[in-house]
């Protein structure tokens, strides 16, 4: 997909961090955009400023653990511009604690977003993405945590590991149709996600560590959102499948491989 004019990108987690400057790439290019978050007032405002700019763009509130709130946005993208090319499914939260120390209302909030919240758009969009019958291409926001295990992290490096499985599983499924797919793998990205349990749900509870310290340290000091948004959109236009931003972790992958592919030579 080499020109995105005039194309319909939708995205979630679309009011801050990586899902907004996203949106504010698509819409650089000349694509329409979808704006999908359950922020409301931040949806609104992302929203205000990118029509400000002069980009097409609608915004929806949606909460992507609830099937029938994205498929909802999908009739709304539909009505709004006809079509959807681009499918990024981008929101996330990361709750931090060691795996003993989490509850199962933890896993069913991460399990809800990052994991089913990417299922749900699979499900809700790419059948209408076949029908159309002119490519596209899905985009699935993982992370470095999806290619390497992150201590303190383990609901949200299991969520990735999935994030980044179903990913492959879904190139080979939607290559005949002519529709591609990433998966977006950063190491630390200069967003809320610390903060996510701002959109926690009050019947599961608060979250193990509330906010992430070190995590919101590191996310203070790391890459600009609109860095990774400028290297998805090259990557959708070349067709690439792993989009690997941050190359400083590239030693903790190989070393993890490595260690795989010695495991085979054992007795």
């Amino acid at each position: 997909m080499e020109d995105l004019t005039g194309k319909v990108a939708f995205v979630t987690g679309a009011a801050s961090g990586i899902g907004l400057a996203l949106a504010q790439g698509f819409a650089k290019e000349g694509a329409k955009v979808v704006l999908a978050d359950i922020e409301a007032d931040a949806l609104k405002k992302a929203e205000g400023d990118l029509l400000a700019s002069g980009a097409e763009v609608v915004a929806v509130q949606c909460d992507v653990s609830d099937p029938a709130s994205v498929a909802a946005a999908a009739d709304r993208s539909i009505e709004a511009f006809g079509k959807v090319h681009i499918l990024c499914n981008n929101a996330g939260v990361a709750p931090a604690g060691e795996i003993d120390q989490t509850t199962p209302d933890d896993w069913k909030w991460c399990l809800g977003v990052n994991l089913m919240g990417a299922v749900h758009g699979i499900q809700s969009f790419v059948p209408k993405i076949k029908e159309q019958g002119e490519g596209g291409h899905v985009v699935n926001t993982a992370s470095i945590a999806g290619l390497m295990a992150l201590p303190t992290l383990g609901i949200y490096t299991a969520t990735k590991y999935a994030v980044v499985g179903i990913s492959e599983t879904l190139r080979a499924e939607l290559a005949p149709a002519g529709i591609g797919v990433s998966v977006l793998c950063p190491s630390f990205v200069k967003t809320r996600l610390h903060e996510g349990h701002r959109n926690r749900p009050a019947e599961l509870g608060a979250s193990p560590e509330e906010p992430n310290e070190f995590m919101a340290q590191m996310l203070a000091v790391a890459t600009e959102p609109s860095v990774i948004a400028e290297r998805v959109i090259r990557g959708i236009k070349r067709g690439d499948f792993y989009i690997l931003p941050h190359t400083d972790v590239k030693a903790g992958v190989e070393a993890r491989a490595n260690e795989i592919l010695a495991a085979f030579d054992l007795d």
